[in-house]
């Protein structure tokens, strides 16, 4: 392998390609500030791909978007889609998808991908959990059989799945937690993080498949402002290519989240890429964009589509309600996607009410196109240098009551 990369080193080399342009590198690239906020517009560099960010990444947890093949993913815009470690250890197994030449193939996505380690799975399906200092001893949601996990066996994992970017093992603390309960979290979450890298470069990135692996660092600490300031300090020292926020939207405070991500953001390196783990709603989105978040994951607008719960330029709309039963309009009548090009909301009612699953299929399609929009457009106005403005209107027009907000903070977003 080492052979391998020497070869192509001096191929590129003689080619005169920037590191930026290799197909089998890893590098970020802000484009554009903006002038009044945090916010930036940049390019991921992946093995499989350029991403334009900010991004927002669909969970395809068991190598799947619920209810959309490879194929509807692209047609909706995603550039990127995320996996899950712990999903894909249990079910079908790490090791067959190894074999299958790698996550890529085992799912017919020619796109970037990112693994999450799994952390998070761990401690929401496992409250029994037992977390050492050499890793967690957990229960599988499946069977109830025991599994242990190192952050040598993290990497491991990633390594057979093989995705563009994984993620290191984290302690994902629940809301609210103890001080002291955080501390130590944040203590094993550096440590794990450490190690994670170390076999990381031993295993030579993960390039089993041709291309290297790149490793995200993930910060914790729960509310706690000096925690997350230890936290962040400490993965800076590790000097990852790029850094997660971990451990929020897990039920604190929404002002509190986004003065936290201000906080971590102040500290970490400007010039990587920043990923906001699990945070989605669309008002979430933007103001971590605002406060210089580059990359967002999260289950809401695919798991809200297959309750019958669609997101639009005005918030939500719950599609099972009766007044929607004779309404022959589109979800939204300027959409583009396929779902309200072609089909009623009281079609769409129909089909969610009798769980007929292309009901599923067609709310998670325009859900998604919703979001991957959101996206564009955040990115346009950065670029034209007109986000404040851009947000104001967006805010002035969205239902915010829907997003989870305290009636405090409401007021509090309006009058800004």
């Amino acid at each position: 392998m080492k052979v391998r990369s020497f070869v192509r080193e001096v191929f590129y080399f003689l080619k005169g390609i920037s590191k930026e342009k290799r197909l089998d590198s890893f590098n970020f690239r802000i484009i554009k500030k903006d002038k009044n906020t945090n916010a930036r517009a940049g390019v991921l560099f992946t093995p499989h791909g350029q991403v334009k960010t900010p991004v927002f990444m669909p969970i395809g947890t068991q190598a799947a978007v619920k209810t959309l093949t490879s194929e509807d993913l692209k047609e909706v815009g995603a550039e990127m889609i995320l996996g899950n470690a712990y999903h894909l250890y249990l079910r079908p197994g790490h090791n067959l998808i190894d074999k299958a030449g790698g996550l890529h193939k085992f799912m017919s996505w020619d796109l970037p991908l990112l693994t999450d380690s799994g952390g998070y799975q761990i401690f929401s399906l496992n409250p029994l959990a037992k977390v050492t200092e050499e890793g967690v001893r957990f229960q599988s949601h499946l069977d109830g059989a025991y599994h242990f996990f190192s952050p040598e066996r993290v990497i491991e994992i990633q390594n057979s799945l093989g995705a563009d970017i994984i993620m290191c093992l984290d302690e994902c603390v629940p809301y609210p937690s103890t001080y002291e309960f955080a501390k130590r979290s944040v203590a094993f979450t550096h440590d794990w993080a450490k190690r994670c890298s170390e076999e990381h470069q031993k295993n030579n990135c993960g390039s089993r498949f041709g291309h290297p692996q790149t490793l995200f660092g993930i910060v914790q600490g729960s509310t706690y402002p000096d925690l997350r300031e230890v936290s962040t300090c400490g993965m800076v020292e590790l000097e990852f290519p790029g850094y997660a926020i971990g451990g929020l939207s897990v039920g604190e405070p929404k002002s509190t989240a986004f003065q936290l991500i201000q906080l971590v953001n102040r500290i970490l390196p400007e010039k990587k890429p920043r990923y906001l783990m699990g945070a989605g709603t669309p008002v979430d989105i933007i103001e971590a964009v605002q406060r210089g978040v580059d990359m967002f994951d999260c289950v809401l607008p695919t798991r809200n589509a297959r309750n019958g719960c669609v997101f639009t330029w005005w918030g939500k709309l719950p599609l099972r309600n009766a007044e929607f039963a004779a309404d022959f309009s589109p979800i939204d009548p300027e959409c583009e996607c396929l779902t309200c090009k072609n089909y009623t909301r009281a079609y769409l009612r129909h089909l969610i009410n009798s769980q007929e699953i292309t009901g599923l299929r067609l709310t998670t399609i325009h859900s998604l196109h919703f979001y991957l929009d959101l996206m564009r457009k955040i990115r346009e106005t950065i670029l034209e240098g007109r986000f404040q403005e851009w947000k104001k209107d967006f805010l002035k027009g969205y239902d915010i009551s829907e997003e989870g907000f305290e009636e405090r903070e409401i007021e509090n977003h309006f009058n800004k």
